[in-house]
């Protein structure tokens, strides 16, 4: 890929800008994505996952969103692997993982997850709990295969979430980032194709996000005023990749009003290819929409310096280098914020710092063999 050395000046000048999240300064507006990567038996982030982090924090990314991590309710996760941010264990590691990434000279926050109606058989200690949601629907419409959730099972999951944010800011990370994206539990009460309650959580757009408002809002009360609380969020659902929480802006506006009133701090907007737009009549994406009406700063994410989506390299296709002159362009009108960094960081962990420094012909093609590792 040929970058002009104007194009090369520039992306460093646009990149290296400090941003600042509630208390928190971002050194750059990298974000390293979170990735699940299922290398933490017993939901023990061990030295390897330590080592993972660091190496990209002193390499230039900014801020570390990390993998997804379960909260600590029975039926949050349903992989033994993946790492949990409950439990003495588990975070004496995490905190392992804040420490060298702090001493890199990088910011972290937990992806803090609760994986709702997606949840089939699972691993010890999940293989007895049942899958909750708030209609016990599936992404894909499958009912009668889960539990449509109580009073107190909400109140379970809210405190678990509250419970996790709490350990998070004692033990050393930056803020905390709350997994409301991707057809998981609080992204299923937000959807009418999961959420057909006839209660206060069910029913109308605003209705819908009362659930994901209550976790942000016991989340701010629970952390410090200066604690950044992140949501992200999605249209799409890893079973239903044409659903849309919202179809005009003003639909997505009564979505996130409830959410930015109840305390999040930033939203990370998840889309497959960040430069389409998410409405007709603009050209502006999902994150440059939710700046413009929330005011929050906003994390744009999808398929970011590579050409070719996300979901053909999950079945094993490569994807080859990408111009980031759009994204440039994007940024520079301050369209969004931060960029959050997937499949090109999980390659290369030294993609920021080949950026930042103009060193696009080092750049490497994606290969889908880097899931296998952890690097």
């Amino acid at each position: 890929m040929a970058i002009s050395t104007s194009s090369a000046s520039r992306a460093a000048e646009i990149l290296s800008r400090p941003v600042t999240l509630n208390g928190l300064t971002v050194p750059n507006r990298i974000v390293m994505a979170p990735m699940t990567r299922m290398f933490s038996p017993g939901g023990v982030p061990g030295d390897d996952v330590r080592s993972y982090y660091a190496r990209r924090a002193a390499a230039g990314v900014g801020l570390i969103v990390t993998e997804g991590t379960y909260v600590g309710h029975e039926s949050a996760g349903q992989s033994d692997r993946v790492p949990r941010f409950h439990g003495e264990e588990q975070l004496a590691g995490w905190a392992k993982v804040a420490e060298a990434v702090h001493e890199a000279g990088g910011t972290i926050v937990p992806q803090l997850w609760h994986i709702g109606m997606v949840r089939k058989q699972g691993e010890p200690p999940y293989a007895d709990a049942p899958a909750v949601g708030p209609s016990g629907i599936r992404v894909d419409g499958t009912e009668g295969t889960g539990k449509a959730m109580t009073r107190g099972d909400l109140d379970d999951v809210i405190g678990a979430f509250v419970e996790a944010a709490v350990a998070a800011e004692r033990i050393g990370f930056d803020g905390v980032e709350l997994h409301g994206a991707h057809g998981y539990l609080l992204d299923q009460f937000l959807w009418a194709g999961t959420n057909r309650r006839t209660d206060a959580y069910g029913g109308d757009l605003v209705a819908r996000t009362k659930f994901a408002a209550e976790i942000v809002a016991a989340v701010r009360e629970s952390v410090s005023a200066d604690f950044p609380v992140i949501f992200r969020y999605s249209q799409w659902k890893q079973e239903a990749y044409d659903a849309r929480l919202a179809e005009t802006p003003e639909e997505l506006e009564a979505i996130l009003a409830p959410l930015a009133a109840a305390g999040v701090d930033a939203f990370h907007a998840s889309t497959r290819r960040y430069w389409l737009p998410e409405f007709d009549d603009s050209d502006l994406n999902l994150a440059g929409w939710t700046k413009k009406l929330t005011g929050r700063p906003t994390i744009t994410v999808g398929s970011v310096g590579l050409d070719g989506d996300f979901l053909r390299a999950f079945a094993g296709e490569g994807a080859a280098v990408g111009s980031i002159d759009n994204l440039l362009d994007r940024m520079e009108r301050d369209e969004f914020d931060l960029v959050a960094i997937g499949r090109a960081l999980l390659q290369d962990p030294e993609w920021a710092a080949k950026v930042l420094a103009g060193r696009f012909d080092e750049l490497h093609p994606y290969d889908a063999a880097a899931l296998k590792t952890l690097s």
